[in-house]
């Protein structure tokens, strides 16, 4: 028995991948299946568009991308629902001399990697978006990456983890791992206690909070909160993802269009303030005035599990049938499916398709990685 701790879209997908290898599954949600981060995200897909931290974190996100297209056709096919990717690129605008050097530089970067990316001036990122502002002087257009409507793929792969005889309990509350003096035995919920051979903490944000881990197992994670809102958008007034300084766009299929996000070490306060919208909508109508008259139709807040290094956490640590799966801060959605992949891969004992060692949990203790915690837990 495997069991998941946490319903966001890396837990689902861990569930997903392990049911489809022939593992029995159960997923505890103290809340809604894929409600917290999961839901408040925009879905971005932008493995270059992003800055990454790291050679390694690069690597990790181009796979996850490379991943999406075939993972949402088999996610229709089991679940009937369209999660609605997008891969027409990200429009990054520049306003400034320093941008724009900025820009014209990382364009020049990523086309040295293969990466099909172009600098625009200012008449050809009008005319591919023409709601932006007069006032830029270009911008950087990283072409294949893109997004995905992240709620409906919630719901598509609590469909496919049941279809797949996943059991998901939510409302179950606060779980306590149980463990002896070298291994996990399971999970004590309200409702009693479940024997289990590996426990794998997804619970985001709050993966540092679950009780009954040593102290030679805890993980750093942090809630980085980011506050978002929705406008009623007209049908293509915005195409793609639009990056302006300080935030971003994000257009739906059903009309609205998503501003984002605020970066708030809070805590977990999840309030949305006026601080907060005031932000978002200053910087969206700087970039994009043509939004001025446009209905607010939505507003809300997340909390992104961050971590010391702006890695994630994912594998096996000191304590043997115990893994993590947190820690994606910015790019949990993008990361979720390659996450699956990899910790599923660790569990079976075959060799990852994107070293691991980069994202072990063990990096921040002085223990060193090695197998013998994930040969337990098979």
């Amino acid at each position: 028995m495997v069991v998941v701790i946490g319903a966001g879209l890396v837990g689902l997908c861990i569930a997903y991948e392990l049911s489809k290898r022939g593992a029995e599954v159960r997923v505890l949600e103290a809340a809604e299946p894929a409600s917290a981060a999961s839901w408040a995200g925009a879905g971005m897909l932008a493995p270059d568009t992003e800055e990454m931290p790291s050679a390694a974190m690069r690597a990790l996100c181009a796979y996850g991308l490379t991943l999406y297209p075939s993972f949402v056709e088999e996610l229709r096919a089991e679940s009937g629902l369209d999660v609605r990717l997008r891969l027409d690129g990200i429009l990054s605008l520049a306003f400034t001399d320093e941008e724009a050097n900025r820009a014209a530089a990382r364009v020049a970067a990523l086309n040295d990697e293969g990466i099909a990316a172009r600098w625009l001036d200012r008449t050809q990122t009008i005319a591919l978006e023409p709601a932006v502002s007069g006032a830029v002087l270009g911008a950087s257009f990283v072409e294949r990456e893109g997004h995905v409507d992240n709620r409906r793929l919630g719901w598509a792969l609590r469909a496919a983890c049941e279809r797949r005889g996943v059991r998901i309990e939510s409302g179950c509350g606060a779980s306590a791992v149980e463990t002896d003096a070298r291994r996990v035995r399971g999970v004590r919920t309200k409702d009693g206690f479940l024997s289990a051979s590996t426990v794998i903490n997804a619970a985001g944000a709050w993966a540092g909070e679950l009780a009954g881990i040593p102290q030679s197992a805890l993980v750093a994670v942090r809630p980085v909160k980011g506050q978002m809102l929705a406008l009623a958008m007209p049908r293509r007034l915005v195409q793609r993802i639009v990056w302006f300084p300080g935030g971003y766009v994000v257009p739906r299929q059903d009309g609205r269009l998503l501003v984002g996000a605020t970066v708030e070490d809070t805590g977990f306060d999840v309030r949305v303030t006026a601080h907060g919208v005031k932000w978002l909508l200053d910087g969206a109508l700087d970039a994009l005035p043509a939004l001025r008259d446009l209905a607010v139709t939505e507003t809300w807040a997340g909390l992104r599990p961050g971590s010391i290094d702006g890695l994630p956490f994912i594998g096996f640590g000191a304590l043997a049938g115990y893994a993590v799966a947190t820690g994606h801060y910015r790019n949990g959605i993008l990361l979720a499916p390659a996450t699956a992949r990899l910790l599923a891969d660790l569990i079976e004992e075959r060799a990852p398709a994107v070293d691991p060692s980069a994202f072990s949990p063990l990096r921040m203790h002085s223990q060193r990685p090695g197998n013998a915690a994930a040969k337990a837990a098979t």
